[in-house]
């Protein structure tokens, strides 16, 4: 009978839960905008948290080498918002004007992709009914993704300038988490409660031993294959060379599809102008995938995360399900992370049962 009541409490206690997260989601007008603001305030600590989680290690390094810490923070602070000033500087004057030279192209691009379509739908007419109909359905939708691409990347630029202002923060609160960094540690280990600090400090490490270098070395592989592929595409004379070489950059990102997601943008730009620049491009693109593959990852990312690709796999498809784009780039780093809890919750179980009485 006892058991019997507690499953009727869990049962009540999930029903409640759900009904609270019901009425919580029929009210999102009255939170969400405080969440917005909130959203607004948090986000230049999360990204100067990144920054300082990215630079730490290399400051740290340079510290046990014998050079002040004040004076490592300096040099490291400077060249890395240094020359991602720079970058802006430069790029973003250059990506304005080609976003500006799309957009003047894109009746011309639109027209050309139109005659495609109809040679197409020519070619695929006497196919059965539902798979003509398929195919045109997918060439209907994929025109409109292309049509609303220069919107999104317009209203992302609109949005980066719009919040410029909080952006100029960044460098200041990465500066002085970089300054404080050993100060920040302490009050978060006086703040945590005593029973969950030794298992905390246990599971940030191992997810910064399995995550930490996979990061790093990923977003510095990245910049180098984005470049690479941006100066190639400008030496061959591909249109729009800075922005395809960005999508390729960051695509790169993600593991085993990465490449060909960044693959389509250039070779459909490409294929405007001749079928030898198509050929051209994706050597261009697949050959840098083959030199990250072979040389930079094993020689920058190192270690491997050790898990099956048919589990990469599987957390690529979900995120990418989840939250498109961002889930994609996002899909790894969380697999990690619930992996360490995964390692981590099973020991704490074995162990427990380990110290429980044998009856």
């Amino acid at each position: 009978m006892e058991i019997q009541m507690k499953w009727y409490y869990r049962i009540g206690f999930l029903l409640l839960l759900l009904i609270a997260i019901y009425v919580f989601l029929k009210i999102r007008f009255v939170w969400m905008p405080v969440f917005r603001v909130a959203i607004i305030i948090i986000l230049p600590f999360v990204i100067g948290g990144f920054i300082t989680y990215l630079l730490h290690p290399i400051v740290e390094k340079l510290h046990q080498k014998g050079l002040h810490r004040g004076l490592a923070i300096f040099l490291i602070y400077i060249l890395f918002f240094g020359g991602l000033g720079i970058c802006i500087y430069k790029g973003i004057p250059a990506m304005i004007d080609q976003i500006k030279d799309l957009s003047e192209s894109a009746p011309v691009l639109a027209e050309q992709y139109r005659g495609w379509v109809d040679k197409l739908q020519s070619h695929t007419r006497e196919w059965p009914d539902g798979l003509q109909t398929r195919i045109d359905d997918g060439i209907d939708a994929f025109e409109e993704k292309l049509d609303s691409l220069l919107s999104v990347i317009v209203n992302i630029l609109i949005s980066f300038f719009n919040s410029a202002l909080i952006m100029m923060i960044i460098p200041f609160i990465a500066f002085y988490m970089l300054k404080d960094f050993q100060l920040i540690k302490r009050s978060l280990w006086y703040i945590t409660p005593k029973q969950w600090r030794k298992k905390g400090t246990l599971f940030l490490k191992d997810v910064d031993e399995s995550l930490g270098s996979y990061i790093r070395g990923q977003l510095l592989v990245c910049m180098i294959i984005g470049s690479v592929s941006a100066l190639l595409f400008w030496i061959f004379h591909l249109k729009y060379s800075l922005i395809l070489g960005l999508i390729v950059g960051v695509t790169n990102v993600i593991p085993y599809f990465g490449p060909i997601i960044g693959a389509v943008p250039a070779v459909i730009i490409a294929a405007t102008s001749s079928v030898k620049l198509v050929v051209i491009t994706m050597v261009i693109v697949f050959g840098l995938q083959f030199l990250e593959g072979n040389i930079l990852s094993p020689l920058i990312v190192g270690k491997s995360l050790h898990m099956h690709p048919l589990i990469i796999m599987m957390a690529l498809t979900a995120g990418g399900e989840v939250g498109g784009i961002l889930g994609l780039i996002l899909a790894v780093p969380v697999l990690v992370v619930i992996k360490v809890a995964i390692i981590h919750a099973k020991n704490h179980f074995i162990r427990r049962k380990a110290k429980e009485p044998s009856t």
